[in-house]
């Protein structure tokens, strides 16, 4: 295990997290960050989601992508129309500080009606613990959370900072396998796939298989591209070690990161605190 990391190395992430959603990197992506060399031409990321580690390495030039629609219609929104995105969450937050569950379930059914980056964003920050969970017919189906969302203006500031950090991205909806064929040698690959050992709870039948992943990852290599991969690691407190099966020759280094307890977990136990189920997650790093 690679540990070998200095604290003033780290890079500073932004002074909060804009999405809140289970199993984003906000939390330690200064440490991951740290792990990532300077010497790349493009940065990239094919599952870029809350975007947190682009935001926090705040790259000149990268490519993030997502397969999720709605995800990639609000980083552009935060790129170009800032805005509206500010005014759309102080106008709903407004409206469920008044009546929470009314209007969560209001725009919890316009998202599953029509899926759009602004209902997104909100759900988000009122679900439950951030669980932003799917069925199998790619319908949100969080319930509400207890807790008190982030002010309007807390978020508006967030937005402002976000913006400034990933001004140097292209955002682009497309497959992973898409994303990644654009990288070329000297580029520089981050990938936060869905987790084997929570893909079918959070992301229904979703067409993702890790091996193929993987055979990517590979084939980027023999270009000449760094890849770093977050995926499962250790679980249940360090008593469960998620083995991935993938073959020799492909990674050179395994480090592991302290995620604290499972919120997950937390979350289908009906939020009871979670002894035991204490989440290490594993960093892999082709060079």
């Amino acid at each position: 295990m690679d540990t070998q990391v200095q604290l003033s190395l780290y890079p500073v992430r932004p002074r909060g997290q804009l999405l809140k959603w289970v199993g984003n990197k906000f939390r330690y992506a200064h440490l991951i960050v740290g792990y990532l060399p300077e010497d790349y031409t493009t940065y990239i990321e094919p599952f870029v989601g809350t975007g947190a580690i682009l935001a926090t390495l705040s790259p000149r030039r990268a490519i993030a992508g997502d397969s999720l629609t709605p995800l990639i219609d609000l980083w552009l929104t935060v790129q170009a129309r800032p805005q509206v995105l500010i005014d759309y969450y102080e106008q709903v937050i407004s409206e469920f500080n008044l009546e929470r569950l009314a209007t969560y379930q209001r725009i919890l059914r316009k998202y599953n009606s029509s899926p759009n980056g602004l209902d997104l964003a909100v759900l988000s920050r009122t679900c439950y613990g951030g669980v932003v969970r799917f069925t199998r017919e790619g319908r949100m189906s969080t319930p509400i959370g207890p807790h008190r969302p982030v002010s309007p203006e807390s978020f508006a500031t967030r937005v402002r900072e976000w913006r400034h950090r990933v001004s140097g991205a292209e955002f682009v909806n497309q497959s992973y396998a898409e994303t990644m064929s654009m990288a070329k040698g000297g580029d520089l690959i981050y990938c936060d796939p869905p987790y084997v050992d929570s893909q079918q709870i959070l992301y229904g039948s979703q067409d993702f298989h890790f091996s193929d992943l993987v055979a990517e990852i590979r084939r980027c290599k023999d270009r000449g591209v760094r890849i770093a991969l977050s995926i499962d690691g250790k679980k249940k407190s360090g008593g469960k070690v998620v083995d991935l099966r993938i073959e020799s020759g492909i990674f050179e280094r395994e480090i592991y990161l302290d995620c604290g307890s499972s919120m997950l977990k937390r979350f289908q136990n009906g939020g009871d605190v979670m002894i035991g189920e204490d989440v290490h997650d594993r960093l892999l790093l082709t060079w």
